[in-house]
């Protein structure tokens, strides 16, 4: 009876066989069968376990999958079922469906603890990287997937293995070509992998033509409308070029900086644009940064600075600067890869300070952006953006820095009111009831009269109305009063920010310029401010109190030199008794502050 029913199909009376054993069973067949078709159909029904008894199949099966790598070679599709089964196994890219059904037997390094058992024998990866090299899709295609995933768990150990192996990383290049979409695309995938934070291993595929091939496929792809492929390639590309000089060179010289204008050309109407070409231009500008980055060593960020100019690459990034419609996250990063891009070159600041906005009038592209900069509603990120544009575009532009000042003196500026300067909106900040505007145009200001004395002298003349039937008031004086008055002011956001603003201000302004120093000691309340100050900066945070400290004390070395107790006995000889009284409570009070800073904090006095 047990007979008929095992023949027709009908119910078993016995016990049915657990997984493992069903998994033991199989194992055995694989190993022991001398028929090609058993072994293949075993491998097959192995596969189709792998995901629902992941850890079952990995510890009984992993070592005869091996073997049937080795020796049946011959037979395309029991090795593609074999990799596929060495895939659900090692991977943890599990779908959430199968991962729900297995959560209870999941565990969180699996896949990295198979990963370490396969690549104990070397020769399995390097077994894996010969049959990658087939032509055949259901070999070459599960092979690629393999191998990634082996990257993602044990990368360091597999790219050690695969950059020993001769021809390890030029087997793998050769994905880039496949004329089949998904391969290549899990192909780049895998470089990626693969590139990640090893050096030597990124030179190899930057010279086995890597550049060429992944800027073909953004091409093909349709540049930044392309889809999540460009995204790939570009990421490839980050993990290629970036804190990587030789590589950065190697591009520069291949001519590929002409190669990404095409990127950033937009068209007129820039409304909806897809999430798809966000994320992509974002890359692509990111892509741009790494190339100019203040990190890399000058003489490799100055040639691809002028590489971009001449390609017409900051013509088209300012372009995007000034078009309408460019969503939010994409013009920040523009302004920040446009800092970059002009920072330390004369030619492209030069560029840069001739832009103009498609207004009507045209105004100063520098102007527009600081427009924004002191216009509470725009949003912090991009306010910070536009404050970093103008620190880089004054960064060792002596002409720019003059330009910008001259807005602010009596004899440049517009009697007729028609056009607004870079001076007035600078002013404008800097007396702002928003405190964040307050800081950004002090810091501004601040680089416009880094190291350059003649300039600090110049703005001594400039004098502000304050109010009706008032004299006017020094930019200088005016700033000091604003310090001295602290909490009086109605601010909107933090107090703090407007002190430690115009302390950053006055810090550079009177550094190394003795006739500034006197303008600021010929208000006698300026000197018990300072001293006041350093007693405490009426801010409950004590961090916060310990940064305008450290603030007034870089003023007070500025005003009084290399030490206080040199100036006092200065200010004694020049019977400067009321200056030197307040220095001595100065380096009293300090010590005291100090003391009750390192109690608090307990660390060191700085």
């Amino acid at each position: 009876m047990n007979f008929l029913r095992g023949v027709m199909g009908g119910p078993s009376a016995g016990p049915q066989p657990s997984g493992a054993d069903t998994i033991q069973k199989l194992c055995d067949r694989v190993a022991s069968s001398t028929l090609l078709d058993d072994r293949r159909d075993a491998v097959r029904a192995l596969k189709s376990l792998s995901k629902k008894y992941r850890l079952e199949v990995g510890i009984q099966a992993m070592e005869h999958l091996i073997h049937v790598l080795q020796t049946d070679r011959s037979d395309s599709e029991i090795i593609g079922y074999a990799l596929d089964t060495l895939y659900n196994v090692i991977s943890n890219d599990l779908e959430e469906e199968e991962q729900e059904e297995n959560s209870a037997k999941q565990v969180d390094d699996l896949g990295s603890q198979f990963t370490e058992i396969f690549i104990k024998q070397q020769e399995n990866v390097t077994l894996l990287l010969t049959l990658v090299e087939e032509f055949d899709f259901h070999v070459r295609w599960p092979g690629v997937k393999l191998l990634t995933s082996l990257l993602k768990q044990q990368g360091p150990q597999v790219q050690q293995i695969i950059l020993v192996s001769p021809m390890g990383v030029s087997r793998l290049m050769d994905l880039l070509a496949d004329s089949r979409e998904v391969i290549r695309n899990d192909g780049v995938l895998l470089l990626q992998q693969l590139t990640k934070s090893n050096a030597a291993i990124q030179k190899i595929v930057a010279f086995e033509n890597a550049f060429e091939r992944l800027l073909d496929i953004i091409t093909e792809e349709g540049n930044s409308d392309g889809g999540i492929v460009v995204e790939d390639c570009l990421l490839l590309l980050q993990n290629l070029l970036k804190n990587n000089n030789s590589n950065q060179n190697f591009f520069k010289e291949g001519s590929y900086i002409q190669r990404m204008k095409p990127w950033f050309e937009v068209g007129d109407d820039n409304c909806g644009w897809s999430a798809q070409k966000v994320t992509n231009l974002h890359l692509m500008l990111q892509l741009v940064r790494v190339l100019v980055s203040p990190t890399n060593p000058p003489g490799a960020t100055s040639s691809c600075q002028k590489a971009m100019f001449h390609c017409g690459l900051l013509q088209q990034l300012c372009t995007i600067l000034m078009a309408t419609g460019v969503p939010a996250d994409i013009l920040t990063e523009t302004i920040n890869t446009v800092s970059e891009v002009i920072r330390g070159c004369q030619t492209n600041q030069d560029y840069f300070a001739s832009v103009n906005a498609p207004s009507n009038p045209p105004r100063p592209a520098i102007v527009v952006l600081l427009m924004s900069m002191v216009n509470e509603r725009q949003p912090f990120v991009l306010r910070c953006a536009v404050l970093y544009c103008f620190q880089c575009f004054l960064y060792k532009n002596q002409k720019g820095q003059g330009e910008i000042v001259s807005t602010l003196l009596p004899s440049t500026i517009d009697a007729t009111g028609n056009s607004v300067s870079a001076g007035q909106l600078l002013c404008g900040g800097l007396f702002s009831t928003d405190s964040l505007s307050n800081w950004c145009a002090a810091v501004a200001l601040a680089h416009a009269l880094q190291e350059n004395a003649t300039l600090k002298e110049q703005l001594l003349r400039v004098q502000l109305a304050t109010s009706i039937g008032n004299p006017p008031v020094s930019l200088l004086q005016q700033c000091t009063n604003i310090l001295s008055q602290g909490d009086k002011i109605d601010r909107r956001g933090s107090k703090v920010q407007t002190r430690v603003g115009l302390l950053m201000l006055l810090c550079t302004w009177l550094s190394n310029c003795s006739i500034a120093v006197t303008h600021f000691l010929h208000n006698p309340a300026n000197v018990p401010f300072v001293s006041l100050t350093c007693l405490w900066s009426g801010t409950p945070c004590l961090d916060t109190a310990w940064v305008i400290h450290v603030k007034v004390k870089c003023l007070s070395r500025s005003v009084y030199g290399e030490s206080a107790k040199e100036k006092m006995h200065r200010a004694k000889r020049r019977n400067w008794p009321f200056v030197a009284t307040t220095l001595r409570a100065l380096t009293c009070v300090r010590g005291m502050y100090q003391g009750s800073v390192e109690n608090t904090l307990s660390v060191p006095a700085k």
